[in-house]
């Protein structure tokens, strides 16, 4: 596909910045901050104006730094791409930085921020002093290095390649065979996927030893303790602690592993296996192929358009309009990024879906788990800036792995044989549950990474290993695997490029259950709900968004325990 900025009718209108205004140098850009600094604010009325304008310029650049990373991720090998992705964040994000601070600080300093509608814009003015306290000029630059380290791991994932029956193919595609009846080429697609992540082990943690030392060095430059705590911070987690992480992890281990191990058991029994393999964990327990939902990309587009159509119309329309503009690239390949995204786009109106689809029943999850936040950059589309939007990631996550279950009840647009779609549902319902432990793991290793200053590459293997076997069923083996078992957090991208954001998702999963608990009683007034917390945009507070929708912010071991007794009563209901 064609990876190209489009236009739409929805497209915001400029009415502050020029329409020939580009990002052509950073000469280019600097008068238009340097106009919205020395603008004078006389009242509350014009703070609004200035606001709006300021937005405009934000959702500018919001929009020109999404463009380039997405047409980086699409093709890693165009050097063009890589180059003008790197020109963005080493040459104008660092000019950048300082104006929207300077802008940020002339918020904070006007007097007319108090007459502001504090329903509207106390949440933006919290985030504005957080953002203005943690910044350090001086981390300008390793913010610059540590993209690029970011771009190197993005390109050492998406040159990964092997060999499967004569054919070489991405990874991905290789990940198709764990669903085999045969054994032995479930566990040659294993053997040969991890051969090949274990080429580079070596490089995977050089790379992410520069990434700690500058990232442990950016936090004592804004005078935190740790990483750790500078994420928190940074993330603008106003709403809980690491003590309450601590809280999610320990809930985790009494109520769901248990019930994961038990899942494992039934499986090692249904196979008639002695040990139970990491490479076991995905064939079908009845002798039944893989789940094939959909033929290809389009394929599964258009039945993704049918799905969520019959979930609701309007968001049938949303994504029908995504295709209409080309803002999808879908399908796996050589020299493509991993892993899988929704980028809203400022500016534009209308968000872009990047993933490596490869025929898979777990393509169809990610497929319906990113049109899930797309839905929700429309929903909160109409509100007046950008500073309003974008709410934190346990609100994000909320949307898209709601919008996994919500669309669960309509599968049968993928498998209209009632067989295979039992399969698809149990299989979706204990993935819901083993994400938590996995979730879990990640958050827990990052906590360790980051309290750990100066630990070895050795350390950090053993210590992953240690907390690995602390949410992991121990119903699975891992002889012979050793080597895999101390390096497989190396496909955890989010520990790269993105740390720290992943607890996100254990807390919308729970958030996701509850919504789907409600919407199997009252499917309209749970989607009304839905609707209502996301049109927030980031206006309250995360209790307050959830409450929106019908739900509770919560993840006490009661609340854990209350929601993995309920998926369980429909796993049973499936049998």
């Amino acid at each position: 596909m064609d990876v190209v900025s489009s236009v739409s009718a929805n497209q915001l209108k400029r009415k502050f910045l020029s329409d020939t205004f580009s990002f052509v140098n950073w000469a280019t850009v600097e008068p238009w901050f340097q106009k919205l600094s020395e603008r004078e604010i006389d009242s509350e009325a014009e703070l609004l104006i200035w606001l709006a304008d300021y937005s405009e310029l934000d959702a500018a650049f919001d929009e020109e730094m999404a463009w380039r990373y997405i047409r980086s991720t699409c093709d890693t090998v165009n050097a063009d791409f890589a180059q003008a992705y790197e020109f963005f964040v080493s040459e104008i994000e660092p000019n950048a930085a300082p104006w929207f601070q300077q802008l940020n600080s002339k918020i904070d300093s006007c007097v007319f921020k108090n007459d502001l509608d504090p329903k509207v814009y106390a949440v933006f003015l919290r985030t504005i002093y957080n953002d203005i306290a943690i910044y350090r000029e001086k981390n300008i630059p390793l913010f610059t290095e540590i993209d690029k380290l970011k771009q190197a791991y993005g390109k050492i994932m998406g040159d990964m390649m092997v060999v499967m029956e004569g054919n070489e193919i991405t990874l991905q595609k290789a990940s198709n065979y764990f669903k085999l009846q045969d054994r032995s080429l479930r566990r040659e697609a294993y053997d040969k996927i991890w051969n090949r992540r274990l080429t580079d082990r070596i490089a995977f943690d050089k790379l992410f030893d520069q990434l700690c030392v500058l990232r442990q060095e950016v936090a004592s430059n804004a005078g935190f303790e740790n990483f750790r705590d500078y994420s928190f911070a940074a993330l603008g987690r106003f709403d809980y602690t690491k003590e309450d992480c601590f809280r999610f992890h320990q809930a985790v281990a009494l109520e769901v592993v248990p019930f994961i191990s038990e899942l494992e058991v039934f499986r090692k029994e249904s196979l008639g296996l002695t040990e139970l393999f990491p490479f076991d964990l995905s064939v079908d327990l009845t002798g039944k192929s893989a789940l094939i939902p959909f033929s290809n990309g389009e394929d599964l587009l258009a039945k993704t358009i049918e799905c969520l159509g019959r979930v609701r119309p309007a968001y049938s329309e949303y994504i029908s309009t995504m295709r209409r503009m080309g803002h999808f690239d879908l399908d796996s390949r050589k020299g493509k990024a991993p892993g899988g995204y929704n980028y809203p786009l400022s500016e534009t109106g209308v968000p872009f879906i990047f993933m490596n689809s490869v025929g898979s029943h777990n393509d169809l999850i990610t497929m319906v788990h990113e049109a899930g936040h797309a839905i929700h950059s429309f929903l909160e589309n109409p509100l007046p800036n950008t500073f309003l939007k974008g709410p934190p990631s346990e609100v994000c996550e909320l949307a898209s792995m709601s919008m996994e279950l919500i669309s669960m009840e309509h599968w049968d647009v993928f498998y209209t044989d009632a067989e295979e779609l039992k399969r698809a549902r149990r299989d979706q319902l204990e993935k819901v549950l083993e994400t938590l432990p996995w979730v879990a793991t990640v958050d827990e290793f990052q906590h360790w990474i980051y309290e750990h200053k100066g630990h070895t590459a050795e350390e950090r293997s053993a210590a992953w290993s240690k907390i690995m076997l602390k949410y992991e069923s121990p119903i699975i083996c891992w002889k012979g695997f050793e080597e895999v078992q101390k390096n497989n957090w190396h496909k955890q991208l989010h520990i790269f490029e993105v740390p720290f954001y992943y607890i996100e998702y254990g807390m919308a999963q729970l958030g996701a259950i509850a919504v789907w608990r409600n919407y199997l009683t009252n499917p309209e007034a749970a989607l009304d709900g839905y609707e209502a917390a996301l049109k927030l945009g980031y206006t309250q507070p995360i209790g307050e968004i959830y409450e929106a929708a019908g739900i509770k912010f919560d993840f006490s071991q009661e609340y854990v325990c209350e929601l993995v007794n309920f998926v369980r009563k429909e796993l049973n209901l499936i049998n």
